[in-house]
């Protein structure tokens, strides 16, 4: 019986350690962002963002994502566990009218882990 009882004890350390290293192995919502190197002043370019992350349940997704241009945040997606990105790996297009020279920067952050960069590209006016 006592060896029953620590096979059981083993059983539930193993379990507890290995729930506590998974983060270690989970990756971060990663994003990464297209848009033209060069754009004409006044003319409208697309932004496309896009993430990955390997996970997209209930449990365990991206919860949001943002982009902003020089600083000011220009569109925002939230998710939960009941509005669930289109799939693991997903893209939003953002239409945007060039008016100088432009930072773009777009960051995505999983429910449990977090983000794994802040991507950012420059566009710069002609």
């Amino acid at each position: 019986m006592k060896f029953f009882r620590l096979i059981g004890i083993l059983a539930v350390a193993v379990g507890i350690a290995i729930f506590i290293s998974v983060p270690a192995w989970a990756n971060k919502s990663e994003t990464k962002i297209e848009a033209p190197q060069t754009a004409e002043k006044g003319s409208e370019i697309t932004i496309k963002v896009t993430v990955t992350h390997s996970a997209n349940s209930f449990i365990h997704h991206t919860e949001w994502l943002w982009v902003q241009v020089n600083g000011k945040e220009i569109d925002r997606w939230e998710y939960s566990a009941t509005r669930l990105p289109d799939g693991a790996t997903f893209t939003k297009e953002i239409k945007y009218v060039v008016d100088g020279d432009l930072e773009i920067k777009g960051k995505a952050s999983c429910n449990m882990h977090g983000s794994a960069n802040e991507a950012v590209v420059k566009v710069t006016a002609k």
